[in-house]
């Protein structure tokens, strides 16, 4: 009879490795960061270099512009002239001591230059790139309206005949020296034009703008005047 060998303790075979699942949200990211970096790549030659910078646009008006806007009409120069009328009025055939009347007056009055900003467009002024130099062009300064001083003003002699005194005691009427006044504004007016107060005014305004344009930051200015018209001398 066989001799039975005797069995070997059977070790029971080791458990089976676990095999670890991938969970679906990773599988899912690789995937789409595999596709994303190409494309990246392909994204970023056709972006500009700074896609978040900051583009600054200056759309503001030369400063010197409105600063000549406010000052509308500049007053450049003041001129002061004085003047003596000669008025005589006869009466034909008849004797100044009977009619007529003769008077002296000495009319003081000034007379202003000056240089009108209303109206001036971006056209007359030039302001460089960088506005450190600005170029204006400005109107011919004008004369304004001789005003006499009646304080400073008087008739030095005044000889009137005997019909003129006699109707002004009986219909009680002033003396009116309002041709007096109008002839010594004719002639202030005609000294105060062949004066160098036009000069004096360009001279003046063109201190004033390199003053006012130095302060804005405008280091070099020319300002140039229009010829004056030919109304105006």
């Amino acid at each position: 009879m066989p001799t039975l060998l005797p069995s070997r303790p059977v070790s029971p075979d080791p458990a089976p490795r676990r095999r670890r699942r991938l969970r679906p949200t990773l599988v899912a990211a690789g995937i789409g960061l595999a596709l994303l970096v190409p494309a990246g790549f392909t994204v970023a030659d056709w972006l500009p270099d700074n896609p978040l910078g900051q583009d600054v646009v200056d759309t503001s008006t030369p400063p010197l512009l409105l600063a000549l806007d406010d000052l509308s009409e500049y007053h450049a120069a003041t001129g002061t002239f004085q003047v003596v009328v000669e008025r005589q009025v006869d009466t034909r055939y008849v004797p100044s001591v009977i009619s007529g009347e003769s008077a002296s007056f000495l009319a003081t009055g000034t007379a202003d230059a000056h240089v009108d900003f209303e109206g001036l467009d971006a056209g007359r002024v030039t302001l460089s790139p960088d506005g450190t130099s600005a170029t204006i062009a400005l109107p011919a300064p004008r004369l304004g309206a001789v005003r006499i001083d009646p304080a400073q003003s008087r008739v030095l002699d005044r000889d009137r005949g005997l019909f003129q005194r006699v109707g002004d005691a009986i219909e009680d009427n002033p003396v009116d020296d309002s041709e007096l006044y109008a002839l010594a504004e004719d002639r202030l007016a005609a000294a105060a034009t062949q004066s160098d107060l036009r000069e004096r005014a360009e001279t003046n305004t063109r201190d004033m703008l390199i003053g006012l344009a130095r302060s804005l930051g405008v280091q070099q200015v020319e300002v140039t005047f229009d010829e004056p018209a030919d109304d105006e001398g």
